[in-house]
């Protein structure tokens, strides 16, 4: 997988709808990509987002990151001078990621996903013949 971001779709809004209403608006989580002997490692900055508000899922070889951050608050809110965001980042694979095995883990507001390679596509010794 190369870092193959997917544009953001725009979001369509029915034409009945006033254009002072909200629009839904996605942020682009930061990452880091790095590659170890396994496959790739991919890092997201999620703050404020539960595992109950996160969605990640594979989809026609696109890797989806979609979020929603929450306030966490014990109780309403009287007055709120901002709104948290939505985040969303989509990468394209490849075949050389086993989309089967992807795991993903969140700790601290930071997404881990692994993403395994194929076994096609690991590294491989060839044994040298002398005759």
């Amino acid at each position: 997988m190369a870092e193959k971001t997917v544009a953001t779709p725009d979001v369509q809004q029915p034409k009945t709808t006033e254009n002072t209403r909200n629009h839904d608006r996605y942020v682009a989580p930061p990452v880091d990509i790095y590659e170890t002997r396994d496959g790739l490692v991919v890092l997201a900055d999620l703050p404020g987002v539960a595992k109950e508000a996160l969605d990640v899922r594979v989809d026609n070889n696109v890797l989806t990151i979609r979020g929603q951050a929450h306030h966490a608050v014990p109780s309403d809110v009287t007055y709120r001078e901002y709104e948290l965001v939505k985040f969303m980042r989509q990468f394209e694979l490849n075949g050389k990621v086993d989309q089967q095995r992807i795991t993903a883990d969140l700790k601290g507001g930071v997404l881990t996903l692994n993403l395994p390679k194929a076994e096609e596509a690991k590294p491989r010794q060839i044994e040298v013949h002398v005759g």
